[in-house]
């Protein structure tokens, strides 16, 4: 199979600048939302979340599923109006409800409270998280540091390994991978409340790595072709070099994927987020290394190859 990315580049160009566009118009729309780009989960805004199941082998507990309203109504009562309430669970069975921090004696009341109205509860499938304020702003700045530190790595890694415009073009492929990512989870918290946790943060810094490998093989093969052959045009230096790790690329995505979407499958509440993560993540940056950074290298060098005789002219000009 060969393809030719020079000669659709537009067509690559348009599709990540579409995606990315809705990204971030979904991020904008979460921002005036929820205040915050992303549904931010207990990791970082603090406070206690509680996951309730109805016992579902009591007779007729499970006759009918969890109405929002109820559970809204039994909250409120509580004094908790500002709380995140999720029915989730199969056959919407169970509740999520994220609120400020309660103490026992406030939590033994909800739940006594949300018994009454909604049935029986199972004991083993309940799930009581709380997280202090502190810590949630100490692991998101640390979330952060984390993710600017591995850029800059990067950056430095490669203008070592190969030349600074080849670390650029690889940095913008990152931030391309990273938008896309953001931005469809920004869409699910809005329409599905699915929250940003400290797991999407290691996600993230994992798609920044699985990216940059994509792309270094890439450069490799670019910067081989260019020593063989120095004189053929780098249009078709770059699609060669795509088209020569092509297979390898897509195999190796392909492997990976078949193991994230067997986690996001079976792996269990607490990691599907993270797997979707992934999964969207290392398809993006399989799609920027091959459709993105390999152009884009392309058009600098092109670009750059024109301007040195003009350079040269002027320099002559001054001269004389």
């Amino acid at each position: 199979m060969k393809i030719s990315v020079i000669k659709y580049r537009g067509l690559w160009w348009a599709l990540s600048g579409v995606l990315v566009l809705i990204g971030i118009i979904g991020m904008i729309i979460s921002w005036q939302t929820l205040g915050a780009p992303l549904r931010p989960s207990l990791d970082f805004v603090g406070g206690t979340r509680l996951q309730l199941e109805r016992d579902c082998q009591q007779t007729q507990n499970c006759a009918q599923p969890i109405e929002l309203t109820t559970v809204r109504e039994v909250v409120d009562a509580q004094g908790l109006p500002n709380s995140s309430i999720q029915i989730v669970g199969q056959n919407q069975q169970a509740v999520s409800i994220r609120t400020k921090a309660l103490n026992g004696d406030q939590r033994t009341k909800l739940q006594t409270a949300l018994s009454e109205k909604l049935g029986a509860f199972n004991p083993k499938k309940t799930q009581i998280d709380t997280v202090g304020p502190t810590l949630g702003q100490e692991l998101f700045s640390k979330g952060l540091w984390a993710l600017i530190v591995s850029f800059i790595g990067i950056v430095i890694y490669l203008s070592v390994r190969f030349q600074a415009d080849y670390a650029v073009i690889a940095i913008v492929a990152l931030f391309h991978d990273v938008l896309i990512t953001a931005g469809f989870f920004s869409i699910l918290g809005l329409v599905a409340g699915v929250e940003a946790d400290s797991l999407f943060v290691v996600a993230i810094l994992t798609i920044t790595g699985f990216s940059v490998t994509d792309t270094v093989v890439i450069y490799d093969r670019i910067r081989e072709i260019l020593h063989e052959h120095p004189n053929d045009p780098i249009d078709k230096v770059v699609d060669d070099a795509v088209n020569q790790t092509l297979t390898r690329s897509l195999n190796t995505t392909l492997t990976v994927l078949l193991t994230l979407l067997s986690l996001f499958i079976f792996g269990g509440e607490t990691l599907k987020n993270f797997a979707l993560a992934l999964i969207i993540g290392f398809t993006m940056g399989a799609y920027s290394s091959i459709f993105l950074a390999s152009p884009l290298l392309a058009l600098w060098r092109q670009r750059s190859s024109k301007s040195k005789p003009v350079e040269s002219a002027e320099s002559n000009v001054s001269s004389s």
